[in-house]
């Protein structure tokens, strides 16, 4: 199996190998911790073990809590797929730091994040590697993913946080795997998330995904807006090119009129290329 698609069958948390078409695409000042800037917290929840949508899993998952967040005041709120690289301080997108940052420079909207990693089913052996049930979470057609965030993980939060239910202040983030499930969630609900982040999205037949922009031409028009990051260098195997189909997609959502913004470089499967341009997408992806 082709390595860089090993890799992002798993959570990006583990190293996803990058190339020299890769390093050109750097960190800037919005990724860095300010010290004039108020910084938000960031909390760890516990494990989350009692899905009704994906029985038998657990998995990880951490809240971001802006400094400006008034309980009086319903604050907007975006999901990371995969959360666990998302919310690293040191990782290579920095999301609490970019948020901190941007906020106080009113760039963005005051916005709880929600990192969550994909399921894993549990072995009796503790020596054994839990089964990852990442691809079918992330590959999958169909409303699942909409109704866990929803249903479960939303009424969670909610018992500690204010978030808003206006799905124009809601937006989910992924990559890979993670960017198809970001848009599937919104396609899916766009009553309850408007705002896509989709980084190297697996929009390829792992799971039918394929199919997305044939839907998009045909479909009624829906009220999302969607960014879409890709590079020249990445995949091409016996699931699909990844440079062709995200093509294939900003054709489509170009072609039924929707608000939206494809950004292609030059690098591999790797994360890099979206994590040095995380804060121009959120200054775009919150603009009214």
């Amino acid at each position: 199996m082709n390595r860089f698609f090993f890799a992002s069958l798993f959570l990006f948390t583990v190293p996803v190998l990058a190339a020299p078409q890769d390093d050109q695409y750097t960190l800037g000042p919005d990724s860095q911790i300010q010290k004039s800037v108020p910084q938000g917290k960031v909390i760890q929840m516990p494990a989350w073990t009692n899905s009704k949508i994906y029985p038998g899993t657990t998995r990880d998952w951490w809240i971001y809590v802006p400094a400006q967040y008034k309980a009086e005041q319903p604050a907007n709120v975006m999901v990371f797929c995969d959360g666990g690289g998302f919310v690293k301080l040191d990782g290579p997108f920095r999301v609490p730091v970019v948020f901190d940052n941007l906020i106080a420079k009113g760039q963005m909207p005051v916005t709880i994040g929600i990192f969550i990693n994909p399921g894993a089913f549990p072995t009796s052996n503790p020596k054994d590697k839990p089964r990852s049930n990442r691809s079918f979470e992330y590959d999958s057609l169909g409303d699942l993913h909409a109704r866990f965030l929803i249903e479960e993980i939303f009424p969670e939060v909610a018992k500690s946080y204010k978030i808003t239910s206006d799905p124009e202040g809601r937006a989910i983030c992924g990559n890979s795997s993670g960017g198809i499930c970001a848009f599937t969630v919104a396609w899916e609900r766009p009553d309850a998330f408007r705002r896509v982040v989709s980084h190297i999205g697996s929009f390829t037949n792992i799971r039918g995904g394929h199919v997305y922009p044939a839907l998009i031409r045909k479909a009624e028009k829906k009220p999302l807006k969607v960014f879409l990051q890709e590079g020249s260098n990445d995949l091409d195997n016996q699931f699909g090119n990844w440079p062709l189909a995200n093509q294939d997609m900003a054709a489509a959502l170009k072609f039924a009129g929707y608000d939206y913004q494809f950004v292609m470089g030059e690098g591999t499967h790797n994360v890099k290329h979206g994590g040095a341009l995380l804060p121009e997408t959120l200054r775009w992806l919150w603009k009214k």
